[in-house]
């Protein structure tokens, strides 16, 4: 009996045309992120040292961040955002000015990095979606992943949702480890330890975070 051939649950080629490649979209700068932090650190006269004590990083990293030598993790600029009273996208991708946003794929905007915490590996790529929308709480996100042999898991106050879009996503959550395919996803709160990188080369996801 000859065996059937197994149809793929999704259609990968359908995505990768959607996303298209994560360096195409316009220009965009991480180091912003660690300007916008100090700017709104300084505006509310909280010094370094007290935005270490708030948030439980080392002075030293904090300092590396706002000079662009470690380019945050969005989980690390979540509990800045928090220990600022500030908005999430505020950091990630400066304040909006419209009450909609429609982005175009060939319109998407910044391009940021994400980087181990000593900024000695480029851990994931991220493109905001929706950066021009006013007192927004959501963040939605095209994330290029890479493969991450470090065990860096984050925690922190918020939610998640994440839909693969390419390649495998490992997931690291709690004591369990998931391999997430393409059109799999994972909603979760934050506060819950949590990991995801590229199972092997280079994983896209969408990512919702929500504050």
């Amino acid at each position: 009996m000859k065996k059937e051939e197994q149809t793929p649950h999704i259609n990968v080629d359908y995505f990768e045309d959607l996303t298209g490649n994560i360096e195409d979209g316009a220009q965009g700068d991480v180091e912003e992120v660690g300007t916008r932090i100090k700017e709104l650190r300084e505006k509310k006269g909280i010094s370094i040292e007290d935005l270490a004590n708030l948030t439980g990083f080392d002075q030293e990293r904090l300092e590396n961040i706002e000079k662009g030598v470690v380019k945050p993790q969005l989980g690390t600029v979540m509990k800045l955002s928090r220990a600022l009273d500030s908005a999430l996208g505020r950091l990630v991708s400066g304040v909006g000015d419209k009450l909609y946003s429609i982005t175009r794929k060939a319109e998407r905007k910044k391009i940021s990095r994400s980087t181990s915490p000593k900024g000695e590996k480029n851990l994931y790529a991220y493109m905001s979606l929706a950066p021009e929308v006013q007192g927004r709480h959501m963040e939605a996100l095209i994330v290029q992943l890479e493969a991450n042999p470090a065990k860096d898991v984050s925690v922190h106050n918020g939610e998640e949702f994440i839909f693969v879009l390419e390649g495998t996503a490992l997931l690291h959550i709690n004591d369990e480890v998931f391999d997430l395919e393409p059109g799999d996803s994972v909603y979760y709160l934050s506060t819950t330890p949590h990991q995801i990188m590229a199972k092997e080369g280079k994983a896209t996801i969408l990512a919702v975070l929500y504050e």
